[in-house]
């Protein structure tokens, strides 16, 4: 089938799920496939939910008129995604990056659909699986469509930008995340680079942070930049107090004073910039900036702030790497409070980086006073350091539990696959 006539379908049944446990009546089901799934083995399980049509690309033992066989399914789907996406001539804003790029598309989404019919990525669907059912998600109505973009691989971006095909681009920063997968460092910068690559060649336009060097480097080129910063460029701001939430104020290109953020951290500064940069792009007034930056509430384990009796509680556990475990701590260090207590967990896919890296975190962690340090995981295993260290986060609950703590600080932050969010869990 041409992806044209698939799409007239998609038009008639514009709801597409990939789990069957999720189907019902009317959706398209694509049957993806991964090293542990093959979803053509549930395609009679779709059908008989009441999926329309199952799209597949393997021979099954039934035969349905229901059945659409392709080649490739996931190919299929963004290809799906690119000719839905070519319907439209509205802004699409991608956004990439090491750290903070779920916030910022948050922050950017929050601000934009205060005067726009704006579609973002939900939660964290930034692979090649969730862009282009994002896209997909998008319906006719749309003004603006923010787009977040995650990679662990050189290419991945490039290839997201095929079908997403953005207009606008921002890189939040350049860190050592991912390193397994991008070969280093350098891999990092090139794979994450690949959006401003598109826009060069594309004559979009760029939202760049002014204090970051290298990505005013990689920048070059793009016809149209738009700049951000502590100090110059379109918007400029700067940090009133972090000692709880962040409160900003913006000292150029906005007549916004203090925004009183829900948000922990100075590192989340180039993140509420970039909104309110972006905002005063599309013509958002200036209230309504403010107040969207001020009504976002963050979730899903990212600098949420939790007070837990007489205990305050950051639990920053969605991810980490080097970069934002250092902002993380640094950040946490500053902060008012007695009894303060970190629960660091592994960082993960770092590859030959990981020993090194780790040793560096102990060395961070040994310049400031805490009242306890717990370090959860493998890769603190064969570290030197004077701190409690559990294999898993089930091993640091418990040790939490029996220290019945009152009138304490705590940080709670490490890789995905470490789950710390699970040391606060009630049983």
């Amino acid at each position: 089938m041409e992806i044209k006539d698939l799409y007239k379908l998609y038009l008639q049944y514009p709801s597409i799920k990939t789990d069957t446990r999720q189907v019902v009546k009317g959706d398209l089901f694509f049957a993806l496939k991964g090293p542990t799934f093959n979803g053509n083995h549930f395609a009679k399980q779709a059908i008989d939910a009441g999926a329309a049509y199952a799209v597949i690309d393997e021979e099954l033992n039934f035969a349905d008129e229901k059945l659409i066989k392709t080649n490739d399914v996931l190919v299929t789907l963004q290809q799906l995604a690119k000719y839905h996406r070519e319907q439209f001539t509205i802004p699409f804003i991608a956004i990439t990056g090491s750290n903070g790029k779920t916030t910022t598309k948050e922050l950017v989404h929050e601000v934009l659909s205060s005067s726009y019919k704006t579609y973002t990525t939900e939660g964290n669907l930034n692979n090649h699986i969730g862009v282009p059912l994002t896209i997909l998600k998008i319906k006719s109505d749309a003004e603006i469509a923010v787009i977040e973009m995650g990679a662990n691989h050189q290419k991945e971006i490039e290839g997201y930008c095929l079908y997403a095909l953005p207009t606008h681009g921002l890189i939040t920063n350049l860190g050592k995340a991912h390193l397994e997968g991008f070969g280093g460092i350098e891999g990092v910068r090139k794979g994450k680079g690949e959006l401003f690559n598109f826009l060069k060649a594309n004559n979009g336009t760029a939202f760049v942070n002014n204090d970051d060097n290298y990505i005013k480097q990689i920048s070059a080129g793009i016809k149209n930049i738009i700049t951000y910063g502590t100090s110059e460029g379109s918007v400029a701001g700067k940090t009133i107090s972090s000692s709880s939430f962040l409160e900003v104020e913006i000292t150029k290109g906005a007549n916004i004073r203090a925004i009183k953020t829900q948000l922990v951290g100075q590192y989340n500064l180039p993140n509420v910039l970039a909104a309110v940069t972006i905002g005063k792009h599309f013509n958002v007034p200036d209230e309504k900036i403010k107040m969207g930056i001020e009504n976002y509430t963050p979730s899903n384990s990212r600098s949420q702030l939790i007070k837990q009796g007489t205990n305050t509680i950051i639990l920053d556990a969605y991810n980490a790497n080097p970069a934002s475990m250092k902002a993380a701590i640094e950040n946490f260090a500053s902060m008012q409070g007695q009894n303060k207590i970190l629960l660091i967990g592994s960082m993960m896919e770092l590859g030959e980086e990981s020993e090194k890296e780790h040793n560096d975190l102990i060395k961070l962690i040994d310049r400031f006073q805490w009242s306890n340090v717990i370090l959860v995981g493998d890769n603190f295993k064969n570290i030197k350091h004077s701190y409690l260290h559990f294999d898993d986060s089930a091993k640091a609950k418990t040790w939490l539990t029996d220290q019945h703590l009152q009138h304490s600080h705590l940080l709670i932050k490490g890789s995905r696959s470490m789950q710390m969010e699970k040391v606060l869990e009630l049983d």
